[in-house]
């Protein structure tokens, strides 16, 4: 049987997590800050993801309280990131795809013998394309925040904020910060969290639009 990305697990780590939840999306934002100029790492925050997302994959579940939905496995997450975040990913992925396509193409143009007035004006035009295509791809691949415009609804269920941990001490000050910025139900819990292949920043990039969603290779 073909099992599809989100059934296929690539690792799974039991880790310790102080988790909180807030009913404000300013107030968890200003938390994530807090979290980081402490000294957490951003690849030890996680928030919930946006509530299709959540639906999608564990369906009925995903209207229990989320104060419950805070332990269970499987929920599906996301990086803590914020609009200058997505603003600074944007401006890199878009600067990268614009300079690469502008590269090429001024070589291919070149070596077909085009003028250096082609050459130029073909470029200019192939790269900033390619950048907007940057600027539309960038927050598609790296979790960009979906509850804007959601927040009176979303806020009313509360948005989960998992806090990875190391040391008694990690514990105290994560919690001590989710506390100062209002976080509810503010405790310490162990969980075993699955890595997926939808969870990697370019899983649903496929290079050959003919491909079918098997993996390669799989029988």
């Amino acid at each position: 049987m073909i099992r599809t990305p989100s059934e296929t697990v690539l690792d799974r780590a039991r880790v310790r997590e102080v988790t909180g939840v807030f009913h404000a999306l300013d107030s968890l934002e200003a938390a994530g800050d807090d979290l980081l100029r402490a000294g957490f790492d951003r690849s030890d925050i996680d928030v919930i993801a946006p509530p299709d997302e959540v639906r999608r994959k564990i369906g009925a579940a995903a209207y229990i309280p989320a104060e419950d939905l805070a332990d269970m496995p499987g929920v599906p997450r996301q990086p803590f990131l914020r609009d200058d975040d997505i603003g600074n990913i944007k401006a890199v992925t878009a600067s990268t795809l614009g300079s690469i396509a502008a590269v090429m193409t001024a070589l291919f143009v070149f070596l077909s013998g085009g003028s250096p007035l082609r050459v130029g004006l073909t470029a200019v035009l192939v790269g900033l394309a390619a950048a907007g295509v940057g600027l539309w791809l960038a927050p598609r691949l790296f979790g960009q925040h979906k509850f804007r415009g959601l927040e009176p609804s979303v806020s009313a269920r509360g948005f989960i904020m998992w806090v990875r941990v190391r040391s008694d001490e990690q514990v105290s000050q994560a919690s001590e910060i989710l506390l100062a910025h209002g976080a509810n139900a503010v405790r310490v819990h162990e969980i075993e969290i699955a890595k997926t292949p939808e969870d990697l920043p370019l899983a649903s990039l496929r290079p050959d639009p003919w491909l079918g969603s098997e993996r390669l290779g799989q029988p």
